[in-house]
Formats: structure tokens, C-alpha cells, sequence
């Protein structure tokens, strides 16, 4: 279709909306009226149901990536159309204090000033903290408001202020009166590089090419009885023999049973330890042989509590030897691991070194390989509240979409282990327990006596009630695991522990929660067990679960891998709207990926850059009505009214029934969470049905001036009603998607006040009674018909200006019909000079006249174009395009033909070879018909 022309008749320019359309000044523009006004923060007295969503909380050190702006934009989407449904909407926004990323940070400029942690001290170092919250932590809030995000910024939440700050000890205070919150000491996956316990979430796993060092251990008492001198172990970590306590064999193992019980002496300090048998060893691995060292593995930890172990750590918390590592005091473990290798080789203990490609855990947030460390820390019980989550589930609480993800959920919440909770920082909230240090000599050991409390002031009270008015605390140094605090997040941010709060009583359970699958076992099962512990019910109704944008190679996105694309580069280039819609336009499938194509030399995406096309035909498709409804002020004032039917053409029936699907096919997938489903069936609707056809079969009653005929100006009108009702239903039903774009068009459309906004709109009504499926069938037909002839047309050459005559023959009845009623229409659109339309058995004069056919589904067309065109010319370029597809047809045929081709290529290469196959075939059979049917 020809681009949208905004001249139709008379009509003139609407000073409404200007020529063109700005995206940033429009974007800026409403996000201040919105904010200003105060759209989005409800009332919990309001009327209306309840729907709530709380944002995932995003670091407060972040900075806005590609994955926020596509978890913004599905969030939005779901919100504002809910909003749109009549319900009292809460969307709450946060964000997260990120201990150890702060900390990090902060400590990086402290080293850079030359300044210890111990030498500025804790309260010094949170003034610091706060300082640079103040300053810098507000960035990721101001991106993500470019974003559009309906949400509630006067609710916003941090998880250290005061209230959530609250809500975190009454939570660590509930635990552990429960017995859910216990302190041991145990193995722990510690970081070197933040000096903090981290979670077995917070690990990953990487692939690493290293060795595995054998070397011997000689027997202490000397050789055996079968002549045995010494054990063969291997290991990828000979650094830790120094914590060696024991050696193990698998009890079958027969090369090994009987040197059971007796011992092998430890290099390097000559420490005797025994040889074991336990059935974790496995006989096939390595010599068979295990070196057991329980304070820095955790199966050797294990191990050593089935035997009653010692447990030696050689490592202090900055990944350096200790005093018991002997001659490897002081050196890093790995300029450790260099020295004892060397040192082995020296004493001809070394065997030999394999090549070893094997997993080693990674600090998520130190960027470095975890030492399992043996470490005094605080836990939680978390079987009795997955336990709790289970039976939910069972219930269908939270309901997962997709659903496979309920099963990932159940797998987590199945034979799960304790979860470390404390962290070596001063950033965060930190543990309310005090420790009795008066009871062991003013220092803290792990037999100092502690009590856990609201407030320093309670746990004296406390304190001295049972050992005396002499008692003298000492508050836990640590904070807790920032998953705490965002495990607390959907209640916490509502006013919990205050469940007499209007806020509370009003929006919890939340409705849905929209996130990434990355982050289940992080964040959604730490929700669901802290909500089933202290609310007694799910958080959250829906968990919407979306995948992740991958980039123009498919590949994820990362800092490491440097391939993310800035998403503010792209908004200021096409808009925010552009992005939102481009993004969740691309989603094919809940819970999929999607990949965004980009131009990294140009800074370009054509996948934006077609929404923002999009847009623009919306913004050129409104002042086209605003030019036309120029003397019908009637009509502009009551758009949203119903139409009355009996005095519609053809036309207006059409558009009003696919109007009418849409309406509900939209919302049933906004509903659904089909995000993608409904923006392209918007897409389609308004981009083809609406301003490529319904647009073009009106213009000829648009251009009716005549004012002397009360008919045509009627007719006009009706047109114009029609025009003007779907334009208005249409920027509705896109609000969700594209907010900024929709609220400007819907202000110029209906000449709203500043005061009223499209946001807190109600969805136009669904008139189910325009839903017409042969009306629709028949106009495809029509459609299809006029897209033949100008095929046909273009083939020929032949000039816009030409008339020609065409004939449609087809045996039936409904298309002939609808083509019978549109034969007007079809004649302007396609530059007809006649339309004759005939059923195959009918009798017509045939004359002697070259033309061009064409075959849609039931329908033939003929356009008869001798001495319209140079018919040698035509038949020239008929011959080319033969021969291009002939050989096409050659080389693919060769191509599939191949062995090493159609058996070795990706199976979508060589789908995509048959596809083209067979585009080349239909081409070249076409060419040779109509070759024919001009000689």
C-alpha cells in the first residue's frame, strides 16, 4: 500500500498534533504529567479490584542494562492493562542496597585514597555509604522512569530504610525463636575478594583447563607387609595437603583394603594421619587414593563427620596460608600451590601431572574461585519452610507461566540445604544478635553466649536478667545476605509487620510477578518461603516467567563477554517506545529468548527502527482523522459512543468486526500474559487492516463535498464515525505498549483536558454483535483479488496512470459477491477502467487480446495490457527473470543433491535451501505461463 497521505478532500492541517512526530520531547513530556499528577499512586480506599505488582528490586549501584528495560517493558504492559480494566492498580518500585557491591565499590576509592577499613571505621564508612547512595544510587531510578514505568514513585522503597529495615529484624527474630535461625560453624563457600561468606546461589560453576598432581604419601610406619611404601593420591589442589587429616580408600577397594588403619606421614610437617576406607571414594578416579582435608572441601567435610575427624584450616580469609601451612606461611594460595609442587618435586614425591579440564565454583560478585572455608556463620533452616512452599504448589500456588517452570521450582525446593546467611561487610542490615562478651573475657569465641533481639536496649534487658547487672554486649559485626531483605520484599514494602495497614490489607497478595528465569532459586523460592512463614500465603498469585534478550549473534549478554547493548542509545535514537514495543513485540512464546539485532559501528536497530516506523503510521493514521472530522465537532466529542448499524456500508461493517476481535483476541492474551501475541495482532490490525485498507476504501466517500446532497454527506459522516471510533478503541488497546505515542494521539483525538489522562481510561467496549466471520472471509477474498491485479500491474509496467480493464472469473458464489458489492472500491484501488466479474461457465465474447493471469485460492484474474505496454520489452524481462530462477533452480537442486550437504548442514540450512527451491520453481513455472500467454 501507498503511504498515508493526510489530504483528503478539503480537509486542512489540525494544529492538534504537529506534522511530526518527536518521541523524546512527547515521552518527556508525559512522564512529568503523570509523575506531576500523581496518575499512579492509588488509594487502597478506591472502588475497584485489587491488583498489584512490586517491581523486582534492581541494584542501587546499577546501571540500566537490556534486560531491565525488557523486564520494564512486559511488567508495564501487564500493568497498564490491567489499570485499563478498571482495577485499583499498585505498582510498587525499589530498589536494592547490594551490600557487597557497595562495598566493593566503596572500598576500591578508600584504596585509592590510601585509607584502610580499620582506620576509617564502621560508622565513618556507612556516613561514606549513604553519602554515595545519595549521590550516585539514583541513577538506575532516573533510567528507568525514561522507561514509562506506571508505577508508584511516592511508595518507592529501599531495602535499608527504616521501615523495611524493620521488617528485616522482626523477621531474623521470628526465625530464630522458631529455631529456623541457627550460628555454627561449618563450610562455607567463601569469596577472598569481598573477605564474605557468599550462598551456593551466588556461585557459578566455570569449565577452567588445570592439572591433577600425583605424588606419594609415605606409610609411617614403614613398608607393609606386601612391600607397600607409600599412597598414590591425586589432586587438583595440592596447596591444601598441608590440611590433610586423612587419607581414604573405597571400602571394596582390594589394592587398598588392607593398609586400612594404618597411617601415612604428612610432608612437609610431618604430621601422622590415618588411611580410611569410606564409600564417597571412588576406586576408578584418579589412583583411587582421596586426601581428606575437612576444613576446605565439602565432601571432605563430609567425610570427616562420618569419622569424627579433626578439621585443620591452613587458609585465613584473604585466600593466604596461615600458621599451620608451616614453611607456606604467608603465601597466596596460589603462589602456594606453585611452592608445594616444587617442593614436592624436590623430595621426589611428585608422581606425575595430568592435563584436567573439571568445574571450579566462582564468586559471583568477587569475579574469583571460592575457597571453602571452615567459618562460624549464621543459617537457616530451610526444609520446614520449603516444606510449606511444596504443599502450596500442590494447590497451584504461585501458577507458573509457563508452567514448566513449576516443576524447576519444585526440583529447588526438594532435598534443599541450609542457607548461609551471613556476610563479612558493613553495608546491609546488620544481624541483630548480641554477644555476652563479659561471659568469655570481652572477646568473641564460638562458645560466647548471645541473644537475639529487636533493639540493643531489649537484648541488654535481656542479657542482664540472666547473668547480671554487670553484663557487657557487643553487637554481631556481620549483615545478612542482601536475599534477605528482597525475600521480604512483597510484604515488607506493604507495611509488614503492620498487617493493620491500609496498604497491606489492600494489595497483599500481590497479583503477578514478572522476572527473569535466572534468578528462581535467587529470589522467587526465597519470597515464597519467608511469605508462607510469616503471612501464611503465597506472595504473589502469577509468576510470570520471561527469558532473556540475547544479542544479534544470539549469544547472552554480559559484562565479561562486553556484547550488551545500552538501552538508553536506542531510546534516544528511536524513542522508548520504539524499544517497548520491539521488545515485546519479539517475544514469541512466554518464558522464551528473544534477539535483538544491532549495528555496534552504526548504533542501529532495524527491529526498533520498524516500531518506530510503526509509530509514526499511527501518528500520520490520527491527524488523518483529526484533517477529516474538521466540521463534524459532534463526532470528535462522542467517539466512544456506539454506532448504529443499520445505515453502515460494507466497509464500516468489516472493520467494525475485526475491530471487534481484536478488542477480545487483545485481551485474552494481555490476560494470558501472550505479550507478543497481542502486540503483533495490534500490529497487524492497525498497520494492514486499519491504515492500509480501511483508510484507502474510504477516501472516495471522504472526498464527498457536496452539501447539497444530504445522502453523501451522510454517508460521510458515517465514515467519519466509524473512522474516528476505530482510531480512539485502537490507541486504547495500544496504550499498554506504546504509552507515551498513544497518550498524545488520544489527547489530540478527543481534545481531552490536561487533567485527564488515557492511562486511567476504562477498555472500550467489545459490541459483539459487528463480529461478522463471512463478512471477514469475503473481504481476505477482496483483498487478495486487488493485490493480484496490482502484482499483475507491476509485472506489466504499466504506468499509475493507466486504466485497464479487469476480469475476475471465479465459480464461487461468496467471493463473486463480495467482489459484486466492493466493485467500486476495487476499481479506484486499482486504477481499473472497468470490472467484469463472471463465473467460468459463462458465455463471454472472446477477442484477440494479449493479457497477464493470475490464480489466488478460487479466484483467476485476467488484465489485458496489449497496446498499453511494449510487449516485447515485457516478454524480454519475462525471459531474464526465467533464466535467473533456472539457475537458481540448478545450483539449489546441486546443492540438496550433495550428500556432504543435506546430511552434514544444520537441518535449518537446509530447510531454508528447499524453501528457496521452491520460491525458484513457482517463479520459473509462473514466467514460462505467462510467456505463453503472450505469444
Amino acid at each position: 500500500m501507498t503511504e498515508l497521505s493526510t489530504n483528503a478532500g478539503s480537509a486542512k492541517a489540525d494544529d492538534a498534533l504537529p506534522k511530526t512526530y518527536d518521541p523524546v520531547g512527547t515521552e518527556n513530556r508525559w512522564q512529568r504529567a503523570w509523575d506531576q499528577s500523581g496518575a499512579f499512586h492509588p488509594d487502597p480506599r478506591s472502588p475497584g479490584e485489587s491488583f498489584s505488582v512490586v517491581i523486582p528490586p534492581p541494584n542501587v549501584t546499577g546501571k540500566l542494562h537490556m534486560g531491565h528495560a525488557f523486564n520494564t517493558a512486559l511488567i508495564d504492559t501487564i500493568v497498564r492493562f490491567q489499570r485499563l480494566q478498571g482495577k485499583n492498580v499498585l505498582c510498587l518500585p525499589g530498589t536494592d542496597h547490594a551490600s557487597i557491591a557497595v562495598q566493593t565499590i566503596l572500598e576500591k576509592q578508600l584504596k585509592s585514597e590510601n585509607i584502610s577499613l580499620e582506620e576509617l571505621g564502621r560508622e565513618a564508612f556507612l556516613e561514606k555509604a549513604w553519602a554515595w547512595k545519595d549521590e550516585s544510587g539514583g541513577r538506575i531510578v532516573d533510567q528507568l522512569r525514561r522507561l514509562g514505568y506506571s508505577v508508584d514513585w511516592k511508595r518507592e522503597r529501599f531495602t535499608l530504610d527504616d521501615q523495611l529495615s524493620k521488617a528485616v529484624t522482626e523477621a531474623f527474630v521470628r526465625l530464630h525463636q522458631q529455631g529456623l535461625i541457627y550460628r555454627g560453624e561449618y563450610l562455607v563457600n567463601w569469596c577472598p575478594a569481598s573477605c564474605s561468606a557468599v550462598s551456593d546461589l551466588e556461585v557459578e560453576m566455570k569449565e577452567v583447563d588445570g592439572s591433577l598432581w600425583h605424588f606419594r604419601y609415605p606409610l609411617a610406619a614403614g613398608p607393609s607387609a606386601d612391600g607397600t611404601t607409600h599412597l598414590e593420591v591425586a589432586t587438583t589442589r595440592p596447596e591444601t595437603l598441608l590440611g590433610d587429616v586423612a587419607v581414604a580408600v573405597n571400602p571394596i577397594d582390594q589394592r587398598y583394603i588392607h593398609l586400612v588403619g594404618q597411617k601415612i606421614t604428612l610432608p612437609f610437617v610431618g604430621r601422622e594421619i590415618p588411611i580410611i576406607a569410606d564409600d564417597h571414594v571412588d576406586p576408578e578416579f584418579g589412583t583411587g587414593c582421596v586426601k581428606v582435608t575437612p576444613a576446605h572441601d565439602p565432601n571432605d567435610f563430609a567425610i570427616g563427620q562420618r569419622h569424627s575427624l579433626p578439621q585443620i584450616t591452613v587458609m585465613d580469609k584473604h585466600g593466604k596460608m596461615n600458621s599451620l601451612a608451616g614453611p607456606f606461611k604467608g603465601l597466596d594460595r596460589y603462589d602456594a600451590r606453585e611452592a608445594v609442587v616444587k617442593a614436592l618435586k624436590e623430595q621426589e614425591l611428585l608422581v606425575k601431572v595430568e592435563s584436567h579440564r573439571h568445574s571450579i565454583p566462582y564468586s559471583q560478585r568477587g569475579k574469583v574461585p571460592v575457597e571453602p572455608l571452615l567459618s562460624t556463620q549464621w543459617f537457616v533452616r530451610m526444609e520446614p519452610m520449603a516444606s510449606r512452599c511444596r504443599s502450596h504448589l500442590v494447590k497451584g500456588e504461585p501458577h507458573f507461566f509457563p508452567n514448566r517452570w513449576s516443576k524447576v521450582y519444585l526440583d529447588w525446593l526438594t532435598d534443599i540445604r541450609d542457607w548461609c546467611i551471613s556476610r563479612q561487610l558493613w553495608w546491609g542490615h546488620r544481624i541483630p544478635a548480641w554477644f555476652v562478651v563479659s561471659e568469655t573475657e570481652g572477646k568473641v569465641t564460638n562458645n560466647t553466649p548471645y541473644l537475639v533481639a529487636h533493639t540493643e536496649k531489649e537484648a541488654l534487658q535481656q542479657a542482664k536478667e540472666k547473668y547480671g547487672d554487670s553484663v557487657y554486649l557487643e553487637q554481631d559485626q556481620d549483615v545478612l545476605d542482601t536475599w534477605f531483605s528482597s525475600g521480604l520484599w512483597p510484604f515488607s514494602t506493604l507495611g509488614w509487620p503492620d498487617i493493620e495497614n491500609p496498604d497491606f490489607d489492600r494489595w497483599y497478595p500481590t497479583s503477578t510477578l514478572i522476572t527473569g528465569f535466572d534468578i528462581i532459586f535467587f529470589w522467587v523460592a526465597r519470597m515464597t518461603m519467608m511469605a508462607g512463614a510469616f503471612t501464611g500465603k503465597m506472595p504473589f498469585s502469577d509468576v510470570y516467567i520471561h527469558g532473556l534478550v540475547r544479542d544479534e549473534q544470539n549469544r547472552k549478554m554480559s559484562k565479561s563477554a562486553g556484547n550488551g547493548i545500552d538501552p538508553i542509545v536506542l531510546i534516544d535514537r528511536y524513542g522508548t517506545d520504539a524499544l517497548r514495543f520491539a521488545l515485546v513485540r519479539e517475544v514469541a512464546g512466554a518464558g522464551q529468548d528473544i534477539r535483538l539485532d544491532y549495528d555496534r559501528d552504526k548504533h542501529t536497530s532495524a527491529t526498533v527502527e520498524a516500531s518506530r516506523n510503526f509509530a509514526n503510521k499511527l501518528w500520520n493514521a490520527t491527524r488523518f482523522v483529526l484533517m477529516n472530522i474538521q466540521g463534524f465537532e459532534e463526532i470528535k466529542s462522542d467517539i466512544s459512543n456506539k454506532i448504529d448499524p443499520s445505515d453502515l456500508e460494507l466497509s464500516d461493517k468489516w472493520i467494525l468486526s475485526r475491530l471487534t476481535r481484536v478488542n477480545q483476541e487483545s485481551v485474552s492474551k494481555y490476560k494470558d500474559y501472550a505479550l507478543g501475541e497481542a502486540a503483533k495482532g495490534l500490529y497487524e490490525f492497525a498497520w494492514n487492516d486499519f491504515c492500509d485498507w480501511y483508510l484507502e476504501l474510504i477516501k472516495r466517500r471522504l472526498q464527498q463535498n457536496d452539501t447539497s446532497s444530504v445522502s453523501k454527506i451522510t454517508d460521510k459522516k458515517i465514515a467519519l464515525q466509524v473512522l474516528a471510533k476505530v482510531m480512539h478503541d485502537l490507541l486504547i488497546m495500544l496504550h499498554p505498549l506504546m504509552p507515551h505515542l498513544t497518550e498524545e494521539l488520544w489527547h489530540g483525538l478527543t481534545g481531552a483536558s490536561e487533567k485527564q489522562f488515557l492511562a486511567l481510561e476504562s477498555w472500550p467496549d467489545s459490541d459483539i454483535a459487528f463480529l461478522d466471520d463471512s463478512l471477514e472471509s469475503s473481504f481476505a477474498e477482496v483483498f487478495d483479488a486487488i493485490r493480484v491485479v496490482r502484482n499483475l500491474r507491476a509485472v506489466a509496467g504499466l504506468k499509475p496512470s493507466q486504466a485497464v480493464p479487469v476480469r475476475f472469473i471465479t465459480a464461487n458464489q461468496s467471493i463473486s459477491n463480495a467482489l459484486q458489492n466492493s466493485r467500486f472500491d476495487i476499481q479506484s484501488l486499482t486504477r481499473a477502467s472497468s470490472i467484469e466479474i463472471l463465473n467460468p461457465t459463462d458465455v463471454y465474447e472472446e477477442k484477440d487480446f494479449k493479457s497477464l493471469a493470475a490464480v489466488t485460492g478460487q479466484l483467476e484474474v485476467i488484465l489485458p495490457i496489449e497496446g498499453l505496454v511494449d510487449l516485447t520489452d515485457l516478454c524480454s524481462r519475462l525471459e531474464k527473470d526465467l533464466v535467473k530462477a533456472e539457475q537458481e533452480i540448478k545450483t539449489l537442486s546441486s546443492r540438496l543433491a550433495n550428500p556432504n550437504f543435506s546430511k552434514k548442514a544444520p537441518p535449518k540450512v537446509v530447510s531454508e535451501c528447499q524453501r528457496k527451491l521452491s520460491e525458484a520453481t513457482i517463479q520459473a513455472d509462473l514466467s514460462r505461463k505467462r510467456l505463453i500467454d503472450l505469444s
